[in-house]
């Protein structure tokens, strides 16, 4: 897997980079992505965001912004670049989901995506995610593994995945993380989009409709970094998280399981999992896992 330098991601997120001729002239010769960020009050993250998109100097970009109607200057900074979005719009919506439905009702590319306003992508990916769906053309979903980072885009840690497993995906929560996902468009409609009723698991229930539809792909290259901050939902509504999550997962348990069958099967998964780190050559991810498990202990107790 190729890792780019902590440098070298905080250099890629803190100026344009990008040509701006490439990005206006639209070649058809690429095929479309379509990335859609859904904004509301995250003025300090949202122009490294903007910048990890439009940097990745992809000559066929459709890039979309819908924003709740921020009053913290993020409007501002997407009016700074508004030369180069699709579309942007500043106004009310009923949330998170609505916004990115809203978004990619907008748009009209054969890939799609959506990245939160604090997130960021990293360089090259749109060029590999056009080939890698080139290649194989019969998947629906691609899907990479991430860097967590923090306020001041420090890589704080790393989430790598195995070959998608739809098993893993309900037993054990998840083995796939929507900042490095990117599906088709004709996926998208299949399945509906996005319910705007959840508030944190919008991503998660899509993903089940998804891989309950089409064919799902790990690549095993780094996507795009998952910032940790105080102020990001995983950290202020973590508990709707935790409500929504196993409302949806109960969908796809037969209701005649009971907590031993169920435990008997995330065994199953976790192991499996581990069996597939250690083949791909990710041994070195497994021992980190444990040791940073035995040092969390110790410092309960």
């Amino acid at each position: 897997m190729k890792k780019n330098t902590p440098l070298k991601l905080k250099e890629f997120v803190s100026k344009p980079l990008f040509d701006e001729k490439i990005i206006l002239n639209k070649d058809p010769n690429y095929p479309k992505i379509s990335i859609v960020t859904p904004s509301y009050s995250q003025v300090e993250f949202l122009e490294r965001t903007i910048l990890s998109v439009l940097n990745q100097n992809y000559p066929n970009l459709e890039y979309i912004i819908i924003d709740g109607g921020s009053t913290d200057g993020s409007v501002e900074i997407i009016k700074k670049y508004e030369k180069y979005l699709t579309y942007w719009v500043s106004e009310k919506d009923k949330g998170q989901a609505d916004a990115i439905n809203k978004g990619f009702k907008k748009s009209t590319g054969e890939i799609l995506a959506w990245l939160n306003s604090d997130d960021t992508y990293l360089p090259g990916i749109f060029y590999k995610i056009a080939k890698d769906f080139r290649q194989n053309s019969e998947v629906d979903l691609i899907f990479g593994n991430i860097y967590f980072i923090d306020e001041l885009d420090k890589r704080i840690g790393e989430l790598r995945f195995t070959e998608f497993d739809f098993s893993t995906l309900i037993y054990e929560g998840g083995n796939l993380h929507q900042t490095g996902t990117f599906w088709t468009r004709k996926i998208y409609e299949k399945v509906g989009g996005l319910n705007f009723n959840y508030k944190f698991c919008m991503d998660y229930d899509f993903f089940c409709r998804v891989a309950n539809e089409g064919k799902l792909c790990h690549m095993r290259d780094f996507f795009a970094n998952f910032r940790m901050h105080a102020n990001a939902k995983s950290s202020t509504i973590s508990h709707i998280g935790h409500k929504e999550h196993k409302e949806i997962m109960r969908r796809y348990i037969p209701k005649s399981m009971n907590k031993w069958n169920f435990r008997y099967k995330k065994i199953i998964c976790i192991v499996r999992r581990f069996y597939k780190y250690i083949i791909q050559g990710d041994i070195d991810y497994i021992l980190k896992g444990f040791i940073r498990r035995i040092m969390n202990c110790g410092r309960k107790k």
